[in-house]
C-alpha cells in the first residue's frame, strides 16, 4: 500500500521539477531561437504568413517556410515572395543566403524539425464566412509531428472559440500529448496593413497574446517580444484574444458605414460631404471616416460576418454591425445608379464603362473580395456593351474571363480611350493624377473621393458625397 504522504511528496517534487524545467525553457529561448536550436515553422506564404516569416528572419531566427502552392514554394526557393510586400523578398534572400531559411513541402516534416509552429493559412470563404479546412489540415499535420515541449500558434482572425473548440481537440488527438502539460497553445492574431506589414509587426503595434493557461500565456509573451517591439499586450483569454481582433475590423466597417450614410445624406442635401467631414474632424472627439463605392479585401468585410454569426448562436442581437454591413454591401450598386446619371440620356447597352481599380483598396494588388466584382455585376444585369478594368498592380485575374464582354486592360490609356464613363473604384496613386487632357471630355464618377476638381469638366464629373 502506497503511503499518501509520500505520494504527495513525489508530486511536489514532480510539480518542482516541471516548473524547474520550464523557467529553464523561458530563460533559454532567446539564445535558442537566434542559434537556430528552435526553428521557427511559417504554415503558409500569402499576405499573412510571408510577412511574419520575414519577420522572424529580420530577428535572427531560423525560419521553415510551408505552403501549399508549389509556385510559391518555388518562388520562396529563390528568395521572391509573390506578395508584393516590401521587404519579404529582401528578407527571402538574406535569410537563405545566410541558411536560416528553409523550405518545406512536408508539413509534418516541418513539425517535427522546428520548435515554434505558427498557423497562417487563410480562414475566408467566397461569401465572405469562415472556411476552416485549412486550418484543420494545419493543424493535423502540426499534431503528428508536434514535440514534447514545442509551441503551436494559431494567426489568422476566427470567429470566437475557434482555438479552443478546434484547433487544441485536433493536436491532442494527433500528438497524444496534452496541452499546458506537454506543449503550449497561443492565439496571436496579425495586426497588419498590407503594404507596410513588416513595419506593422516590427515597429507600429504592440502583438496581442492570449494563451490557454499561465505558461501558454507566458512562454508566448516572451517569444514574441522578439519581434513586437512596440510590446506585448497579454489577454486573460484564448477567447478574448480572438474577439479583439475582430473588433478591430467591425469598428471600422461601422464607420464606413456611417461616412457612406452621410455621403449620401449630403448628396440628397446639395452640399459637398468632404468639406463637411473636413471641418467635423478638426475636432478631436470627431473621427468621420471615408465613404467609397465598397469596403473589400478579407478583413473588414469579413469579421463582422464571424460576430454576427456567433452572436445568433448566442442570442444576441447585434443590429448595428449588421446594418453597417448591410449598408457596405449595398454600395456598389448605388454608386453605379448615380455613376450612370452622368451619360443619361445615352443608351446604357451601348456603352462603354471604364472601371479604375481591381483590388481592393490603393496600393496593393490584393483583390480579394473587391467591390469591382460587385459593380461588374450590376453593370452586367443593365447589359452594358463593354466593361473595362484597369489596374496598375493586377496584371491578370482569373475570374474577370466568368463575365461577359469584360476585360482587364495593362495600359491606362488604352482602357480610357473611347470610354463613355470612368469609374473610380480603387484609390491608386495613379488616379489621383487624372485631369481634363488624360479624361479626354470622358464622365468621370469618382466612388473614393481622390480627384482634384480643379483638374476636370465639372458638368462631366461626380464622386461619392458631392453631386456636381
Amino acid at each position: 500500500m502506497t503511503n499518501k504522504r509520500y505520494a504527495k511528496s513525489i508530486k511536489f517534487d514532480n510539480d518542482k521539477l516541471l516548473d524547474n524545467n520550464f523557467s529553464e525553457l523561458l530563460l533559454s529561448l532567446d539564445n535558442k531561437i537566434h542559434s537556430g536550436e528552435f526553428k521557427v515553422t511559417v504554415y503558409g506564404l500569402g499576405h499573412v504568413g510571408s510577412p511574419i516569416a520575414a519577420a522572424w528572419l529580420r530577428a535572427g531566427a531560423s525560419v521553415i517556410g510551408v505552403d501549399k502552392s508549389k509556385l510559391i514554394l518555388h518562388n520562396a526557393r529563390e528568395g521572391k515572395t509573390h506578395i508584393p510586400e516590401p521587404g519579404v523578398s529582401n528578407a527571402y534572400e538574406k535569410g537563405l543566403h545566410n541558411k536560416k531559411f528553409f523550405v518545406y513541402d512536408d508539413l509534418i516534416k516541418a513539425s517535427q524539425d522546428s520548435f515554434l509552429k505558427m498557423i497562417c493559412v487563410p480562414v475566408l470563404a467566397a461569401d465572405g464566412t469562415a472556411e476552416l479546412s485549412a486550418v484543420k489540415n494545419v493543424a493535423t499535420a502540426i499534431g503528428k509531428g508536434l514535440k514534447k515541449n514545442d509551441v503551436v500558434t494559431l494567426n489568422p482572425s476566427v470567429p470566437p472559440g475557434t482555438t479552443e473548440d478546434v484547433v487544441i481537440p485536433i493536436l491532442q488527438k494527433q500528438s497524444h500529448l496534452t496541452v499546458e502539460e506537454d506543449f503550449y497553445m497561443i492565439y496571436n492574431p496579425e495586426r497588419i496593413y498590407e503594404g507596410r506589414a513588416i513595419e506593422d509587426i516590427e515597429e507600429r503595434y504592440p502583438g496581442i497574446i492570449s494563451g490557454y493557461g499561465k505558461k501558454s500565456l507566458e512562454i508566448g509573451t516572451k517569444i514574441f517580444s522578439l519581434i513586437y517591439k512596440k510590446g506585448i499586450i497579454s489577454m486573460s483569454s484564448i477567447k478574448s484574444g480572438e474577439t479583439e481582433k475582430l473588433f478591430e475590423g467591425v469598428y471600422r466597417d461601422v464607420n464606413i458605414a456611417l461616412s457612406n450614410e452621410l455621403a449620401i445624406f449630403s448628396e440628397r442635401l446639395g452640399i459637398n460631404f468632404w468639406e463637411a467631414r473636413h471641418a467635423a474632424n478638426s475636432q478631436p472627439f470627431c473621427n468621420i471616416h471615408k465613404p467609397g463605392i465598397g469596403v473589400g479585401g478579407a478583413c473588414i468585410p469579413v469579421y463582422p460576418q464571424f460576430i454576427l454569426k456567433t452572436a445568433k448562436v448566442l442570442q444576441v442581437d447585434c443590429n448595428l454591425t449588421k446594418y453597417s454591413r448591410l449598408l457596405n454591401n449595398s454600395m456598389p450598386k448605388y454608386c453605379v445608379r448615380q455613376a450612370l446619371r452622368l451619360i443619361q440620356p445615352k443608351n446604357i447597352r451601348n456603352s462603354t464603362i471604364t472601371l479604375l481599380g481591381l483590388a481592393f483598396r490603393g496600393g496593393v494588388s490584393d483583390t480579394r473580395l473587391s467591390p469591382t466584382y460587385d459593380v461588374i455585376k450590376e453593370l452586367q444585369k443593365l447589359k452594358v456593351k463593354e466593361i473595362r478594368i484597369h489596374d496598375p498592380l493586377v496584371k491578370k485575374d482569373n475570374f474577370i474571363s466568368n463575365y461577359i464582354n469584360t476585360f482587364l486592360f495593362n495600359e491606362l490609356s488604352e482602357a480610357i480611350k473611347g470610354a463613355d464613363l470612368i469609374m473610380v473604384i480603387a484609390d491608386h496613386e495613379e488616379y489621383k493624377k487624372l485631369n481634363n487632357e488624360s479624361l479626354k471630355n470622358i464622365a468621370l464618377y469618382d466612388g473614393r473621393g481622390i480627384i482634384n476638381i480643379d483638374n476636370i469638366i465639372l458638368d462631366k464629373y461626380s464622386s461619392i458625397g458631392n453631386i456636381q
